[in-house]
C-alpha cells in the first residue's frame, strides 16, 4: 500500500517554527486533493501538538490528525531548508516532518500508520538515508517500504 508519492516529498520547505510547518502541510495537504479545508487541518494539526509535542529525536517530527477535512488518508514528507524551532523529545530542531493525515472515522489505520512510522524513526539506517537523500522518488519509497513492512 504506497501512500507516498513523490509529489507528497517537499524538499527545502522555508518554515522556521512549528506553526509555519503546520500551515504548509495543511496547505500543500489541500493542493494534493487529500484535504479540503487548509485552515481546519491545520487547527487540528495544533491541537494534536498542544496535547503533546510531535517532535521526537535525530531532527524529526510526526505531525499528525485525525480530521473531517481530511478525505484521502495519506503522508506527507516535509525536509526543511534549516532548523525548524519545534518542541522536541531530545530538545533538538527538526529538520524533517513527516506527517499523517487521516479522516476523522479512521482511527485504527491512523494509529498503525502512526506506529509504523514511529518505529521507522528508532532505525538510524532510515533516518539516516531520509536526510542524506534530496531526492523525492527515493525519500517517498524509503517510506513507502517501511510502512509496508510487516
Amino acid at each position: 500500500m504506497s501512500v507516498v508519492c513523490d509529489s507528497h516529498v517537499l524538499l527545502d520547505c522555508p518554515a522556521k517554527d512549528t506553526g509555519e510547518a503546520l500551515t504548509l502541510i495543511a496547505e500543500k495537504a489541500v493542493e494534493l486533493g487529500m484535504a479540503d479545508d487548509a485552515d481546519a487541518l491545520r487547527e487540528a494539526l495544533a491541537a494534536r501538538e498542544a496535547a503533546g509535542t510531535t517532535g521526537m529525536m535525530g531532527g524529526f517530527a510526526i505531525p499528525h490528525a485525525k480530521a473531517d477535512a481530511v478525505k484521502q488518508s495519506g503522508v506527507i514528507v516535509v525536509k526543511f531548508a534549516g532548523d525548524v524551532a519545534w518542541d522536541s523529545q531530545d530538545g533538538q530542531p527538526i529538520t524533517c516532518a513527516i506527517a499523517l493525515l487521516n479522516p476523522a472515522s479512521e482511527v485504527s489505520a491512523h494509529l498503525a500508520m502512526l506506529s509504523k512510522v514511529a518505529a521507522l524513526l528508532m532505525d538510524e539506517g532510515f533516518r539516516s538515508k531520509i536526510q542524506a537523500s534530496s531526492d523525492p522518488a527515493e525519500i517517498a519509497a524509503a517510506v513507502n517500504e517501511g510502512l509496508d513492512a510487516e
